[in-house]
């Protein structure tokens, strides 16, 4: 197969999950082998600071994947620090689709809530079409399984001719109890009709603390499924009865997107979130020495 990069360029704006402030996002053509690289803009006249999407600028897990870059334009020592939040989505949606390059412009330090989904962006993208590079795309495989575990959660990654995916969640919580999910044939279709529409959920109490400390000032219904101790508050209910595993499966794809490249590999996870995925995706780039 192919490396690709977008046909055409292709924006979107929409409000930070926890800025609350509109952000503009702007995706350009990338020649092959320069990767997924997130561009944040100067201040005040400096060099733009670039973040690839790499396992290397992981920064952060909470509650989404923060990835960081360090610039010094003037070569003094005097490095910036530029900072990208909640990648998972649109990175999710750019290795469904097999996008292997491409440049993001983001004039704010999140991507944008849209309505909680990977589903705009993927829209979005199909809009801006792919177009094949003439260079192969690198791959990743396993010759041994490779097993993190932390109490009762833990994720595994075996040896596979393809990427395939087992998860499973467990919250005591009426509306949610446990749910597991088998996609063993993943791919872009599998993608669009399995995942895509998932939106990220949480917890009425979390919200109120999270606001309290200045964060989660764009989170609402309109972009979060928001659960009290007995019921879901959006009024248009879930797109799927198992909707919150189902997110759980695009985060992970979206961090496993940090390697780089397609990885052949059967994913299984329990009980897992950011932290867990990050912690593999770093033990993998370290067998397969990227």
């Amino acid at each position: 197969m192919k490396q690709s990069t977008i046909a055409r360029p292709v924006e979107w704006s929409g409000l930070g999950l926890h800025s609350g402030v509109p952000v503009r996002v702007v995706l350009d053509p990338a020649p092959l082998d320069s990767g997924i690289v997130f561009v944040r803009p100067g201040e005040a006249g400096a060099a733009d600071i670039e973040i690839p999407a790499s396992h290397r600028s992981l920064h952060s897990s909470s509650r989404a994947t923060t990835l960081a870059a360090k610039s010094d334009p003037s070569g003094k020592g005097d490095p910036r620090e530029a900072q990208i939040s909640t990648v998972e989505h649109l990175l999710a949606t750019l290795y469904a689709l097999e996008i292997d390059n491409v440049r993001i412009h983001v004039d704010g330090p999140e991507l944008p809530a849209m309505d909680g989904s990977a589903l705009p962006v993927l829209d979005a993208l199909t809009v801006a079409g792919r177009e094949r590079l003439p260079a192969e795309r690198p791959v990743i495989t396993l010759s041994d399984p490779i097993e993190i575990r932390d109490g009762e959660r833990f994720i595994r990654a075996a040896p596979s001719h393809r990427l395939q995916i087992t998860y499973a969640i467990d919250f005591d919580h009426p509306r949610i109890g446990r749910q597991e999910l088998a996609l063993l044939d993943f791919d872009e279709g599998c993608f669009a009709r399995e995942l895509a529409g998932a939106r990220t959920f949480g917890f009425l109490h979390e919200f109120e603390a999270l606001r309290a400390e200045g964060l989660a000032q764009g989170g609402s219904l309109e972009n979060t499924v928001v659960l009290d101790e007995e019921k879901i508050l959006n009024q248009e209910g879930l797109r799927f009865h198992d909707e919150f595993v189902r997110h759980k499966v695009v985060d992970l794809v979206g961090d496993l997107a940090l390697l780089g490249a397609p990885l052949r590999a059967h994913v299984s996870v329990e009980k897992g979130g950011h932290s867990l995925h990050h912690r593999l995706v770093r033990a993998v780039a370290k067998a397969a020495a990227i």
